[in-house]
């Protein structure tokens, strides 16, 4: 695949990029939504247009409903309402406030009050939640907007919003419409995991955002003939900015039907890219593979690979043509996928290439708004996460004989700090440099090369982030617990999710360690059902011995680790 020379088009703002792909797409589909009726299906198209005149409706109608200035949480899945509404916060109301649907209830209502949030734009699976919260009037929200067509009294309806706004603006109301956008100003709190009062608020500016959206248009061959299937969740960074790359570009996007759906949606859509986390793309891999192994053609599958890529290799390349059974179970279209939240399995990049999907990973975090580095056509290299974009500059801070350091990130993309949290803010930016608490290594092409993570934070095969300090202060208040660490324990190329508990053997006096082990592990399952499943303990273990400590009574976590490994 040749990638085409883009001229780099250095976006100060969301505003900017919705007119920039509302100038150049007009006419173009953006989204196309399927709708359900019994056994009757329905696709509608919104045109660039359209999406834009639904942009300036909402926008209008949140104005007019006192929230200039103002914050708005946004929670449900992955749909067009959620874009519209992010967009429409973002380009001339107030701050984004992105909530994880996911979270327990607990946690959403500690969302709430933590990002000061003034409305809340959500799905009717939550009105139960919604009626409690705004009857317990416990946060500051004064405006409840329901994102479907269901009809409760107790809430705004957006739809309806949306066509209130459009009438106003056709009276002569061009106050969203002129609005002007303050490029460096806090636009958007997201969580970085969970809300206690542990986990972090970061502050992103609408130049953080439309830098990075800048750098990975010019970086990355997405076109207006595109179509992109949402897979990742828009209240993570790294969803919601590659979903307004993939407007940048004028690319229809489509919504996933959920994780068992996904090839049927991929035929049904005709998807031709996508960006991922690992855990999709090896699954997708995983059922090619035993797909090939049962029908007796993995010969001839590793004889294809061999001659497609001696064949690229004099320029020649047929990669789609012999592989042209396995693309069409995909939907015959998909040409190129991005992966990133965790390091991808370099024989999964390489086959997919191989067949003939272009298939880059990258590196980045949500404090960069998200994306740091990566590869592309020009800077490919399974075990890197490619090259800094190119408005980001990349240090290696302290490193040690092999060149192994903190990866330190300079650029428009750094956030504006944590909400709220100045401590936490003056020990990850100095100088204008976001220290990432990565280790790493700069290759001699100035290629980025994860070597670890010096913080310990845990991050899953699915990219999810955990912060263990968090279940860890759930864990210390069990009344036996002297001390406990929660880390990720190997099984294969993923970890599990685990803790180390170290009991006050005196609470137990008496009891047998088979009595001690069923106490603690039934405490363990109800602290999981306080948090959401992808933070579950899932293995436990339980000693009376002392962890390995530093003279400061805190426990070395890698060394403790390590002896675990060893024993286990």
């Amino acid at each position: 695949m040749k990638k085409e020379k883009k001229e780099f088009i250095d976006f100060m703002n969301v505003k900017e990029i919705i007119k920039y792909a509302t100038e150049n797409y007009s006419e173009c589909t953006a989204f196309t939504i399927k709708n359900k009726a019994g056994k009757t299906i329905e696709y509608k198209k919104i045109t660039y247009k359209e999406f834009n005149e639904d942009i300036n409706g909402l926008g209008t109608a949140l104005l007019k409903l006192g929230l200039e200035g103002k914050r708005v949480a946004i929670i449900g899945k992955n749909r067009y309402e959620w874009i519209l509404s992010y967009v429409a916060t973002l380009n001339g109301v107030g701050v984004a406030v992105p909530l994880d649907k996911g979270l327990p209830e607990q946690e959403i209502i500690m969302s709430l009050q933590r990002s000061k949030a003034d409305a809340i734009i959500f799905e009717d699976n939550m009105i139960d939640l919604m009626k409690k919260i705004k009857k317990e009037n416990n946060t500051n929200l004064s405006k409840y907007i329901l994102m479907d067509n269901t009809k409760d009294e107790d809430f705004l309806n957006l739809h309806k919003l949306i066509e209130d706004g459009k009438k106003e603006i056709q009276s002569g109301n061009k106050k969203y419409i002129d609005a002007k956008i303050d490029n460096n100003k806090m636009s958007v709190i997201l969580f970085t995991s969970g809300t206690t009062s542990l986990a972090k608020a970061v502050m992103i500016s609408h130049r953080n955002i439309a830098s990075n959206v800048a750098a990975l248009k010019y970086e990355q061959p997405f076109c207006n003939t595109d179509t992109n299937i949402a897979f990742l969740p828009f209240h993570h960074m790294y969803g919601s900015t590659c979903l307004l790359l993939m407007l940048s570009d004028g690319v229809n996007n489509v919504f996933c039907d959920g994780l068992r759906h996904i090839q049927e949606n991929l035929v049904e859509y005709k998807v031709s890219v996508f960006v991922c986390v690992p855990l999709i793309l090896e699954a997708m891999h995983k059922k090619i593979m035993n797909t090939i192994d049962k029908t007796g053609q993995r010969k001839k599958f590793e004889f294809g690979k061999k001659l497609s890529n001696a064949l690229l290799k004099i320029g020649i390349d047929v990669r789609r043509k012999i592989f042209k059974e396995i693309l069409d179970g995909l939907g015959g279209e998909v040409r190129a996928v991005v992966c990133g939240a965790a390091a991808l399995n370099t024989d999964v990049a390489a086959d997919f290439n191989a067949i003939g999907i272009y298939t880059v990973q990258g590196y980045g975090l949500t404090e960069t708004a998200p994306v740091v580095s990566g590869e592309n056509i020009h800077t490919m290299g399974y075990n890197s996460c490619g090259k800094p974009l190119c408005n980001v500059e990349v240090k290696i801070d302290n490193p040690n004989e092999e060149g192994i350091g903190e990866i330190a990130v300079k650029g428009p993309n750094v956030m504006l700090g944590y909400y709220e949290n100045e401590e936490a803010t003056k020990e990850v930016l100095k100088d204008g440099w976001f220290y990432t608490g990565d280790l790493g290594y700069l290759g001699k092409k100035g290629h980025i090369y994860i070597a670890g993570r010096e913080k310990s934070v845990i991050v899953l095969k699915n990219g999810k982030n955990i912060y263990p300090e968090e279940i860890e202060t759930l864990i210390s208040r069990l009344p036996y617990v002297a001390e406990n660490m929660v880390f990720g324990y190997p099984k294969g190329d993923d970890l599990v999710l685990s803790a180390k508990i170290v009991y006050n053997s005196e609470y137990f006096k008496g009891d047998s360690k088979d009595k001690i082990q069923h106490k603690i592990w039934g405490d363990i399952k109800n602290i999981n059902k306080e948090l959401t499943i992808f933070k579950h303990i899932k293995k436990l273990i339980v000693t009376d011995e002392p962890m390995i400590k530093t003279t400061t009574a805190k426990v070395k976590r890698f060394e403790e680790i390590k002896k675990i490994l060893e024993e286990n």
